[in-house]
């Protein structure tokens, strides 16, 4: 065999999907796996793509996206705290385009990236596939938030980046000004970006708060946003990152290279989203987020506060979390996340998103399986 790039030999299946095709063989199995909005895409936001469509809006649109939609993007982010204009804006292939382009495209051979975790292990996988180091910073013992000592033992001379994912996958868990305030500390004036994973931050409890709105920190921070999770659009794939310009003249070029363009009639719909009220959504998803709490607590089960996004981590009686996991879907019929899947032993993920009886169900499952366990 011709051998392939070497980078790829440390890049591993998605756990994630796995655990979800091993409960979708199993028959009448409950799936709180996956974390995706069981909400369809709001209507206007289908009628614009389908407008889109029929007034012939099926051309290439320009790399960075279409001025139409970066425009209202960077007026949508500037109305939250972060100053930015069109030429500051790339429109990409969901966040995980954003991450792609921003990671790889800051990242040299020796460079390491600090990710406080639990953590998405999509992380992982693009700080390897750049050649650069991957150091998981454990935050399960300081409350799941950041603090100043933490991030002085994890910060060296080759830290080229720190990953802020708030409000956190699989947690849940919103970091606390203090937590922000001890990052910026640690990274200010120096070379160090800020990933900004901001997927979930429309979805928090209350006023969310959000490194990217310091001015202080602005030519450091690069942004990373999905239209995915907020505005139930999934599969329109679509996302943008936002950099300093200086940043952003070369991130265009790797991004060009990559995907050339999103589709002109999805930044359109796009572009409506952005005008859409999803709190009925994130309203729901805290509902739900309550009762499985409630579930757990009943269940002797412990867990960080969830104050965001639609997942639960709770800690379970054993430290293999993926055999439990295991059992789980084949005894009792009920799927979960291996808290091993986001660099933390001993956790589940549970997701949110799906119809209340499923979670019913799923929780009822659950109290059943951990009561047999212990007898």
């Amino acid at each position: 065999m011709i051998p392939l790039n070497e980078k790829l030999s440390g890049l591993q299946p998605s756990a994630i999907r796995s655990f979800t095709a091993l409960a979708k063989q199993t028959p009448g199995c409950v799936l709180l796996t996956l974390g995706e909005p069981d909400f369809d895409t709001p209507q206007p936001i289908k009628d614009a793509l389908c407008d889109a469509l029929k007034s012939g809006q099926t051309h290439y649109a320009p790399n960075a996206g279409t001025q139409s939609l970066r425009s209202a993007i960077a007026a949508y982010e500037t109305s939250r705290g972060y100053r930015c204009t069109a030429e500051d804006i790339l429109v990409t292939v969901g966040a995980t385009g954003a991450l792609y382009t921003a990671l790889t495209g800051i990242l040299n051979p020796g460079d390491e990236v600090v990710v406080p975790t639990p953590a998405f292990p999509l992380y992982e996988s693009i700080v390897k596939a750049a050649g650069a180091s991957y150091v998981p910073m454990d935050t399960s013992q300081d409350g799941f938030q950041l603090t100043e000592k933490t991030l002085s033992a994890h910060i060296t001379p080759n830290t080229k980046a720190i990953v802020l994912n708030s409000p956190n996958n699989p947690t849940g868990v919103v970091y606390s000004r203090a937590s922000l305030d001890a990052l910026k500390v640690a990274v200010l004036g120096k070379p160090i970006f800020v990933i900004c994973d901001n997927a979930y931050i429309q979805l928090a409890k209350g006023d969310c708060p959000d490194l990217s709105r310091d001015p202080q920190l602005k030519e450091q921070i690069l942004l990373c946003q999905s239209f995915s999770k907020p505005y139930a659009m999934t599969g329109w794939r679509a996302g943008y990152l936002a950099a300093p310009a200086w940043a952003m003249e070369r991130l265009r070029l790797l991004h060009a290279a990559n995907v050339a363009c999103v589709p002109t009639f999805v930044q359109a719909a796009c572009e409506e989203a952005l005008h859409t009220d999803v709190s009925a959504m994130a309203q729901s998803y805290a509902a739900r987020r309550s009762y499985v709490c409630s579930r757990l607590e009943k269940m002797g089960l412990s867990f960080p506060k969830s104050e965001g996004a639609f997942y639960v981590f709770a800690k379970i009686p054993e430290a293999d979390s993926t055999q439990f996991c295991t059992r789980l879907i084949r005894e009792a019929r009920v799927a979960l996340v291996p808290g091993s899947c986001f660099g933390a032993e001993g956790y589940v993920r549970i997701s949110c998103c799906c119809s209340e009886e499923a979670l019913r169900t799923g929780m009822d499952r659950l109290e059943q399986f951990i009561k047999e366990r212990k007898v």
